[in-house]
């Protein structure tokens, strides 16, 4: 649960995620600002802060700064917290997410009327319809198709030309994880896949993604790349990749688990 209109001072202290347009205030020397709320580089109104949760038995708060700090070198992804640790990072995808959502549930989007939190649950209620909404969140699935000393990548036209993934893609409605697992590769590279393996979870806040991995068998089928998705896809020699995603990421334990798997 997320808490607000808690009671806060000036004077009282926390780890502070600022968040401006989906970025984290970070310091020089790349870390989430900490101690007193009157020390920090905004001003904040003490009843538009969030408590997230702890970290290192220390409280952390969601502040979101509506553009007062203009200098563009202090704003930067949550990808950087990535390789520092995995709880911080998890509560850097909350407090992101959270503040996506209260910025664009401010009206009600039935009848237009303003929304409020409510106290008990994170979801924001229209008094006068009672429409009630909860932050979006966006079921994704990454698959890790293998065969014997190789496993395939594809390569998003989004990414830069050499690095490559496990094939990943959007639950639809009324589609259970395997069933888009199953899916989404016959889509992306026109292959047959079978024995799925759930691998974990991964919050993933560009904006309100749930990553969640699986590995599967290559079944059959040739390598077609879908238009527009996917610029090049290939079989890779499990001791020998090209540039893949870093092992903080779900994709790339993924990968690392296949690698392992491969030298027993």
């Amino acid at each position: 649960m997320i808490k607000h209109s808690i009671a806060l001072t000036r004077q009282s202290q926390g780890l502070w995620f600022i968040v401006n347009k989906g970025r984290l205030y970070m310091t020089e020397d790349g870390l989430l600002p900490q101690g007193r709320l009157g020390s920090l580089a905004i001003a904040v109104d003490p009843e538009q802060i969030c408590w997230l949760g702890e970290y290192q038995q220390q409280p952390c708060y969601l502040v979101v700064d509506h553009d007062q700090v203009t200098d563009d070198s202090v704003w930067h992804s949550a990808r950087n917290l990535l390789n520092q640790d995995e709880m911080l990072f998890q509560l850097a995808a909350r407090a992101l997410q959270v503040a996506l959502f209260l910025q664009t549930h401010r009206f009600c989007g039935q009848c237009g009327s303003a929304m409020h939190l409510v106290n008990w649950e994170l979801a924001a209620l229209c008094n006068k319809c009672g429409h009630r909404c909860y932050p979006r969140i966006a079921p994704c699935v990454l698959v890790g198709i293998s065969r014997p000393g190789q496993i395939l990548l594809a390569r998003s036209t989004r990414h830069k030309a050499g690095f490559f993934s496990i094939l990943a893609g959007f639950v639809e409605s009324a589609e259970t994880l395997e069933q888009a697992a199953v899916r989404e590769v016959k889509e992306e590279v026109g292959v047959k896949i079978s024995h799925l393996r759930y691998m974990g979870s991964q919050p993933w806040p560009f904006p309100h993604s749930l990553m969640t991995g699986f590995t599967a068998n290559y079944q059959g089928g040739d390598i077609v790349c879908q238009p527009n998705e996917i610029a090049e896809a290939a079989w890779f020699d499990l001791t020998k990749l090209p540039e893949v995603p870093p092992v903080e990421t779900l994709s790339g334990k993924i990968i690392r688990y296949l690698q392992q798997k491969n030298s027993r």
